[in-house]
This record gives structure tokens, sequence and C-alpha cells, in this order.
């Protein structure tokens, strides 16, 4: 009662001070036109107004009347232009000036702001700011990224998650970095995404069909994790991070480091995170008709720990940007013990000795890579390049047990999954006159994944994937665009045959029986071609913006759906592969209506979406050694939904935002003909509130903030589904900066609560829901950032 009554006291507070004074202000940062680098000391002078760009390129001009300001953008060694700018309450621009030496053709000074480039383009896309990203700070990437409308995640226990986009996740999400796209093992429900999310700055999200441009995979959406601006000239900057979590005992530190000279630059990060088993608030867990006890709330071994290195050496001038990147991300964390073939009810671990053991079952993962990304500025042409390597190398790690003929394994080895990804990506962007930006390029990945361990559930593989794509960006006039295009793909996968290493008995035709090894996987090699186009027109008038786009997407089926024959414990199933299958071909329509002023924003993306053959796992009737088996299957699915967002200042200082998401899906053919899809997300609404206070002592701009999500009942479900109860989920946060010493940044603090009323619920996107575990209580955080270095 006492947590209800305080978040009402704060709400009422958030809404107070009506009277406050109208007083606008524009944030932006200053670039360079051809490099994008920031621009140190430049002035920007209106009426009245004077400010100069830091070390990050970036300004602040405040008491601004609303409306239109023209201001002068000045710096030595670039052309001097004006450019005029609206006055907005969180929506910072961009300002490209050209070197002088560059060009001697007149003044080119562009000035846009961040959403610009969004209204542009057809496609329904979310620019994630790093500001955002260092105030939504969750446990994992996609954690922090679920606010978003429309994106959600599958989790599995405190750091596991995966990205979820309208409802389709797994392979049908590409997640890309640094023009590379990520592969891991992200087949899997309980594998998540290894990724610092330390150090990011600029996020893409497109939302819908999006082959044209990555190929397979790209069905659903985008996540697209750009590289960090280049660092500022002959200056050394960083930051360290420290983070501290109640709920968990969660401790981590990242400390991040950038300096350039000239045309070299460098970047380093190192993050440690180590954490012990989470709470949910109840104290026992009903699964398979047996009740388990939780000690002190705790999910018994959920702990883990993390510990990510990466480091990047550039080069840019006027002609060329390159940038090599290597990261590696290790992770290891436990498997809540009684979801894992109910180790609990047989084993002699004491899982309850201590909230920070990482006991059997449990993971341990490390993924390496290594990037090149090179941009070429030639005449009316950018040539861009991108390599890289991956290595993603998983184990599952279990108590040895006999199963049905298998003996008693000799170790705690269960899985072994090691993949070597290669890739290549070449594009050329040309601008023909002002009205044509042709693009056209190939993409080319191979993929070795090899395995190991006494437990069989998916076989080796080899994966070769090519495409081709040309589109063109047609500007009719400055407000209309039309983009075209076509992509014609065509990969190819072999399947390394597998037999059990312990023989079974097996009655023959004659009804004799014989021990044999039996053979689980087959050595085949199967081919898949597709093409893929898209057709969309945007078109602005004034403050309003109209989108449609209309494509063909798809995606080819993996070596899991294609030929997995084995037991997976994390789901307690049997699951079986089908070499028939097709790949998936998906068609979608995408509508987006956007209005801003400078005090509200409204935003409506409604979607239709059809699968002619939709890859799903199937129940069946029949069972192997007592576990049901699932059968992978295609059919015939429609989808609609879409989002809607708005936000209002309702004075300078009072923030109020408001979002609602909802996806509905039918199968229309199959065996589960008139039912949705698993994992769907139900109808959600989210309203956030924020007031900044006025510098108080040592404390800069103190913001207070609140999140209310309510989710509704998902009732659309897919037998042996169930059925998932509404639930409501209050947060509040507290962002602020200490002006410790005169010339040092500020100290960035952010204070969190999460789920202040301890609320028990269930989230209908999490693994756990399915064994019927509760997401996490109530969780108190302090966030630490100090800046330091700069001019």
């Amino acid at each position: 009662m006492f947590y209800k009554l305080w978040s009402a006291g704060i709400a009422i507070c958030l809404c107070a001070n009506v009277f406050a004074q109208d007083s606008f202000q524009i944030k932006g940062t200053v670039l360079d036109a051809n490099t994008l680098e920031p621009i140190i000391g430049a002035s920007i002078v209106g009426d009245q107004v004077y400010s100069i760009s830091s070390v990050e390129g970036e300004f602040q001009v405040n008491s601004l009347s609303s409306g239109s300001h023209t201001f002068v953008i000045s710096h030595l060694g670039y052309i001097t232009g004006t450019v005029t700018l609206t006055a907005s309450l969180d929506v910072p621009v961009e300002v490209f000036l050209v070197p002088s030496t560059t060009s001697l053709e007149g003044v080119e000074v562009y000035g846009e702001g961040s959403g610009a480039r969004e209204e542009a383009s057809p496609l329904v896309t979310h620019i994630v700011s790093k500001s955002y990203l260092e105030n939504n700070r969750e446990n994992s990437l996609m954690q922090t990224l679920e606010k978003i409308p429309g994106v959600s995640t599958i989790s599995i226990g405190s750091g596991q998650s995966k990205p979820v986009i309208r409802g389709l996740g797994f392979n049908r999400v590409v997640v890309v970095q640094n023009g590379i796209k990520h592969q891991a093992q992200q087949w899997g429900s309980d594998h998540g995404l290894e990724i610092d999310q330390y150090g990011l700055e600029n996020i893409q999200i497109i939302k819908g069909p999006a082959s044209l441009l990555y190929g397979s995979d790209a069905i659903a959406g985008v996540v697209d994790i750009q590289a960090p601006r280049v660092p500022a000239l002959n200056a050394l900057s960083g930051e360290v991070n420290i983070l501290g979590e109640s709920n968990n005992d969660l401790l981590g530190v990242s400390a991040g480091v950038q300096a350039r000279a000239d045309k070299w630059f460098y970047r380093g990060r190192l993050t440690y995170r180590d954490y012990g088993d989470y709470k949910v608030p109840t104290d026992q867990i009903n699964y398979e008709n047996y009740i388990f006890d939780l000690h002190e709330n705790h999910l018994r071994n959920t702990a883990g720990n993390e510990a990510n290195a990466s480091f990047s050496v550039g080069y840019v001038s006027d002609k060329i940007k390159t940038e090599t990147f290597i990261s590696n991300v290790n992770a290891e964390n436990g498997f809540f013990a009684n979801a894992h073939g109910l180790e609990v009810r047989t084993s002699k671990i004491d899982y309850d000795a201590s909230n920070r053991d990482i006991d059997l079952p449990s993971h341990k993962v490390n993924h390496f890579k290594m990037t090149n990304t090179t941009t070429l500025y030639s005449g009316n042409h950018k040539l861009s390049l991108d390599v890289g390597f991956q290595n993603n190398h998983r184990e599952e790690n279990s108590e040895p047990a006999p199963h049905g003929f298998m003996p008693m394994p000799s170790n705690n080895k269960e899985r072994i999954f090691d993949k070597n990804t290669y890739a290549f990506n070449f594009k050329d962007r040309i601008v023909i006159g002002d009205q044509h930006k042709l693009s056209a390029g190939i993409d080319m990945e191979y993929q070795h994944n090899n395995i190991g361990g006494w437990g069989f559930l998916i076989p080796g593989f080899q994966n070769f994937n090519v495409g081709g794509f040309v589109f063109d960006d047609f500007e009719i006039n400055p407000n209309f665009h039309l983009l075209a295009g076509v992509r014609y793909d065509y990969g190819s996968i072999h399947t390394d045959a597998y037999y059990d290493w312990y023989p079974s008995l097996v009655t023959n035709d004659q009804g004799s029986q014989s021990e044999v090894f039996v053979q689980r996987a087959q050595d085949k090699t199967l081919d898949f071609s597709n093409i893929s186009a898209s057709l969309g027109l945007s078109y602005t008038n004034r403050n309003t913006s109209y989108k449609i786009n209309i494509g063909k997407s798809f995606r080819m089926p993996l070596a899991s759906e294609l030929a997995s024959d084995g037991v997976n414990y994390h789901m307690y199933r049997y699951e079986k592969g089908n070499l028939n299958l097709d790949a998936e071909e998906s068609y979608q329509l995408d509508v987006e209506l956007a209005h801003h002023t400078d005090r509200f924003k409204l935003a409506i993306s409604p979607f239709v979406n059809l699968f002619s053959n939709y890859i799903y796992l199937n129940p069946t009737s029949k069972y192997y050694q007592t576990l049901q088996i699932y059968e992978y299957s295609q059919s015939e699915v429609f989808r609609v939904g879409g989002e809607i967002s708005a936000s209002t200042a309702v004075f300078q200082k009072l923030q109020l935002e408001a979002s609602a998401e909802y996806v509905y899906s039918r199968q229309t053919s199959g065996a589960k003909k008139d039912f949705g899809l698993p994992f769907a997300p139900p109808l959600t609404g989210f309203f956030t509130a924020s007031y900044a206070f006025d510098d108080l002592l040592i404390f800069k701009t103190p913001t207070l903030g609140a999140e209310y999500r309510i989710t509704a009942a998902q009732d659309e479900i897919v037998p042996p589904e169930e059925k998932t109860d509404g639930w409501q989920v209050m947060n509040l946060s507290l962002l602020t900066e200490l002006k410790l010493f005169n010339r040092t940044p500020p100290l960035k603090v952010r204070f969190k609560l999460n789920n202040i009323w301890d609320t028990k619920y269930y989230n209908h996107t999490s693994f756990y829901r399915l064994i019927e575990v509760p997401e996490p209580g109530r969780n108190v955080s302090l966030s630490l950032t100090l800046p330091f270095g700069g001019n």
C-alpha cells in the first residue's frame, strides 16, 4: 500500500506547476558534411542568441520562443551559411558544414532534425539515440529497446533476451552491427544476443519487411547497430560506467576510451558484470503438477557473469573512412534448475547453498567478432565495403544422466555448438542529378557450424548465401520520395550426417530386434532461391508526413527446422525437423501517418501481413520415451496490427508520452488452422511522464520520471500454450548530473525503481512463462557515468 500511495503522489507532482514559463530550446550537433565527424568550436549565431559547439560538436540554444529561427553557422575552414531551425523540446538537429577547400560553388549548409531522414524514407523506421540508450538501459540491449512501440523480447533469466518486432522473432529479425549481420545461435529460445550494449550510440530499427536491403531473415524487421561517430580531432575522451542492482545483487563496470590524432582514431572498451540468482514475487513454482519451493524467493541457479572487450582502429580523410573493429563477448550463466529435465527432484547439487553459484545446468558462450567497414567517396559515387568474421562457441552443460538406450555420459558437456561465419558486402551509391540516388550491391555469407557433446539436437551444417540488389531513391520533389527496388538471393545449406554414439534396440520389419546406431541426420544438400521487392512512397506536407510501402520478403529454413531430431530439455520435448520445408515468403503493406508541432507529436503505423508458408513447430499426438514430439510444419498465416504513439509538452519541463501496440495473427491452413502464433505479444499500452526541475545545489537539472505499462490478457494461443492474464507495472526513475569539479565533466547519475509494487505477473513473450515462472520482482538500480577528457 505504501508504494501505491507513493507512486500516486509522484504522478500528482508530475502534473503540477502548469503555470511554468513558455520557453523553448534547440539542441543539435555540427558535423563535417564529408566525413560526418563533429566540428569543434563552430559559431551558431541567431537573433540575440549565441552558442559554440563542444568537443563532440554539440550545441544548445535556450530561451527561444516557439516557431522557426534563423542562424548563421560558421567555422574556420568551412563555408559560412544560414539555416532555419524549428524550436523543439526534445528533437535534436544535425547541421552539416561543407569544407571550403572542397567546394567553391556556393554556400551549402544542411540542417535537419534527426527524424528528417526517417520522414524521407518510405520504410517505417525508428532512430534510437545515445541519450535514449543511456537513460533507459536495462539488463540487456533488447530489454533496453522494448519500450519502443512494436519492439518486444523473448527473455530467459536476467541477461538473456532476443529481439521481437511486431510479434516475430528468432531468425525473422536481423541484427546488424557495423554493417555485418550478427550470427550466433539465435534459433534457440534460450540463446541471447551477444552484444555489449555499452558504448553504442545510434541504432536504427526497421519495422516491417527489409529483405531488399538485408537479405534472408529480415522478414520481420531489422535492428541496425551503427558505428559511433569519429572522435573529435586531437582529443582524448571516454567514460566509466558503474552499475548496481538489488534484485539479483548485480555489480557491473564498463570503461571506454577513444582518441584521435589527425586522420587516425582509436576506440576501446572493457565491461564486466556479475550477478546472483534473481528474485520473483512468489515462494513456490508449480510446474508439471510438481510444486517447487523457492529459497527466499530466489529463482535458483540463475546467477551469471559477463566479460566483454572491444577495440577498433580507423582512418578518415575527405575521400575515405575505414574502421576495423574487434570484439569478444564471454558469458556464463545458469538455467533455472527446475526447468531442465526437473533436475531438482534427483540432483545431489545444493542449489540453495549460495545465490551466486553457477551450478548445472548452465551454459557458456563466447562470441568473437572482427569486422572492417570502409567507405570511399569518388565523384558522385559512394562505395561501401564490409567484411567480417565471427566465431560463436556455445556449451550447454548438464548433469550426466542416462536417457532411453543412452548409457551414463562421462562428462557434463551435453551440447557444443561452434559456428564460424564469413561475410562480404559491397554497395555502390550513385547520385544521378538532383533526383536519383541509385544503389546496387552484392552480399555474401558462409557459415560452418560444428557440434559436439553427448546430447544431439541439430546437426553440423554449412550454409552459403549470395544476393544482389538494386534500388532507387527518387526525389520527385523535396517533399515527395519514391523508393523502389528488387533483389535476388540464392542459398545452399548442407547438413552433416549424424549417428548416435550408442546403440539402440530397434524392431526390424520382420519383427526381430537388433542393436543399431540410429541415424539422426542425413548428409543432405538443399538449395533455395527467391526474389524480393519493395515499393514505397513518402510525402511530407508541412508538419505531417505520410508513408506507404508494400514489400515481399523471404527467409530460408534453418538447419534446426530442416534436420533437428532430438530432445530439447529446455522445453522438455522432442523436436523433429522437416527436409521438405520451403523458404518462407511474406507479403506486407505498411502505412504510417506522423504529425508534429512544437508541443505535440502523433504517429500511427498500421500493417497487414500475409505468409504463404510460415514455418512453425507443431505439437503432435506422438511421443518419444514419454516426451511429446514436435514437428516443423508450414501453414498460411494472416497478420494485422500496428502501433500508435503520442507525446506532448504540457510546458517546457513536463513531458508526457503514450503508446500502444497490437498484433492479431491467424493460421489459415495446416494442423493449427484458426489458431494464432506462439509467443504472440498481447495488446500493450505504455505511458511515461518526466519533469525536469531547476538546478539544486550540485544537482544539475534533476529529472523525475514515471513509467506505467498496461498489458492485456493474451487469449489467442496455440495449444499447448497457456493463456496469460493481463498485468500492470509501474517504474520510477531519477536522472541528474553532479558538477563536482569546475574543470571536469559532470557525473551522470541514474536511479531507477522497477516494479515498485512487487507485482506478480507473467510476460507472454518470456521463455520462463511456459513453466509458470513470474517476471522479476522489485528492483532498485543505481548507475553512475563519469565522462573524462575532451579538449
